[in-house]
């Protein structure tokens, strides 16, 4: 294609017809070879589409006429499906997503890695494949967006919402009654929640004006003995007035046996404060992976999907291939739960994190869990690898979705461990890690596991052995 000679013009509406389905979620169209991705498009889909975005290599467009559906196609069980961003696959049937899903880590280890002749197993479902979430977080806002069917009903407050947001907007908040990624129990919550404010003058804090009390609502829910932890985070260091709210919660929902009030008066739309009040209960639930029970703060990172975490640590152990003697490498080690399955199978792991707290969890997970073989460095990994004496035998990577720094990649080259075991959330950074490694270890196998179902995210555990 010649420079700055396009074959779309924004703005403009194109007929296309969807061969694939991107890492991201979208479909993939081509107009003379020029790559098109096309939102809310299924492969087989047949559309009218109007392009929103062009750059050089691509274009991104949005669906305004359905010519001829997929077959893969189905209607989403949820009514908000075609505003709200927390879900892209509710309109394919589940064995369909983990099909594309697999299909989409083989096509990126094949395109950006080179690695044509890699077989990737048939991803590892999720038990449940809605109500699946331990954890949702709502925002209120004083801007409501209304669905086409509340245009014209008067009696629909625009300056209350709770929900999630609509993509594309960071203002406006889709009001939701009922999420499917969460129990009956927690959309419950939501609406009593919803009404109990409206009802008390609890004002929602406008992100345009910075004023306003109610900012985020987030909700936790054990897996294990269905326990739950309410979460309000107020812009306002106001305690008390949600105090009657806590009682009434307590009262209508046994299974409440948390309600916290985090306080975040920064301007940064996060649901996480500065300080944090206890409202009604203890200031934690208790959730189990495996025989490990643990104490889940409101700020704590868990994974989100309990059951299917379980199926992936069991994996990872797999590949690791541990015995007593082995010495193992926990990167990116976070609150320790990877490193905790690990030290069951092992003489020793180390486990490496950056983020302080993060450590000072994992120290005291290892303690109230006795285990007394797993050791905890915080810093940077650049600096922190090289300050151990204890070469490992088996490296474990669970890098966040940027993946590794290169360096870190070339360090465990020198290091050499017999196996590495790399637990990847995103493709692509997958498949340009593995890349750089190819010369000195081989992929002997790569497992996809569905942590997020109707979603497109898809966690990958690849095992290498050194040449």
């Amino acid at each position: 294609m010649s420079q700055n000679v396009y074959p779309v013009k924004k703005g403009n509406e194109y007929e296309l017809k969807i061969e694939r389905l991107a890492f991201g979620g979208q479909g993939v169209a081509r107009i003379d070879n020029y790559v098109i991705f096309v939102k809310r498009a299924l492969p087989g889909d047949h559309v009218k589409a109007r392009i929103v975005k062009r750059k050089k290599d691509f274009a991104e467009a949005f669906v305004t006429e359905i010519l001829q559906p997929s077959p893969y196609r189905i209607d989403p069980p949820c009514k908000y499906f075609s505003w709200c961003g927390g879900c892209t696959w509710q309109n394919m049937k589940y064995e369909d997503q983990l099909y594309f899903k697999r299909e989409i880590v083989r096509d990126t280890l094949t395109r950006i890695g080179g690695f044509n002749e890699v077989e990737v197993h048939a991803v590892l479902p999720s038990p449940e494949y809605f109500a699946y979430r331990n954890k949702m977080e709502f925002s209120f806002s004083d801007r409501r967006w209304l669905l086409p069917e509340e245009l014209n009903q008067a009696h629909i407050s625009k300056e209350f919402a709770l929900g999630l947001h609509v993509p594309g907007t960071f203002d406006k908040i889709l009001h939701i009654e009922t999420c499917l990624l969460q129990s009956e129990t927690a959309n419950q919550i939501l609406n009593f929640i919803s009404d109990y404010a409206r009802k008390n003058n609890l004002q929602p804090y406008g992100i345009r004006s910075h004023q306003g009390y109610l900012r985020f609502l987030v909700i936790r829910e054990s897996a294990f003995n269905g326990e739950l932890m309410v979460n309000l985070v107020t812009g306002l260091d106001e305690p008390e007035r949600l105090k009657p709210l806590a009682s009434a919660l307590s009262k209508t929902f046994p299974q409440v046996v948390s309600v916290v009030n985090n306080v975040n008066t920064r301007l940064a739309q996060i649901a996480q404060g500065e300080k944090e009040h206890l409202l009604y209960g203890r200031s934690y639930i208790q959730d189990r992976i495996g025989p490990f029970i643990f104490k889940i703060s409101a700020n704590s990172f868990f994974q989100t999907n309990t059951r299917q975490a379980e199926k992936l640590y069991e994996k990872a152990i797999e590949f690791a291939g541990l015995d007593s003697n082995s010495v193992v490498w926990d990167l990116y080690s976070g609150t320790g739960t990877i490193s905790l399955f690990l030290a069951r199978h092992s003489k020793k792991v180390i486990g490496f994190e950056t983020v302080a707290s993060a450590v000072q969890d994992a120290r005291q997970n290892a303690s109230e869990h006795g285990v007394q073989n797993a050791v905890f460095v915080e810093g940077d990994l650049l600096k922190t690898m090289s300050t151990v004496g204890e070469r490992p035998d088996v490296v474990v990577t669970d890098p966040p979705r940027s993946g590794m720094h290169e360096k870190v990649v070339r360090m465990i080259k020198d290091i050499a461990p017999q196996t590495i075991v790399y637990i990847s959330c995103n493709p692509t950074t997958l498949a340009r890690d593995l890349k750089i490694l190819s010369d000195r270890y081989r992929i002997e196998k790569v497992q996809p596991v569905d942590m997020f179902p109707q979603t497109y995210h898809i966690e990958t555990v690849v095992q290498l052995k050194r040449r």
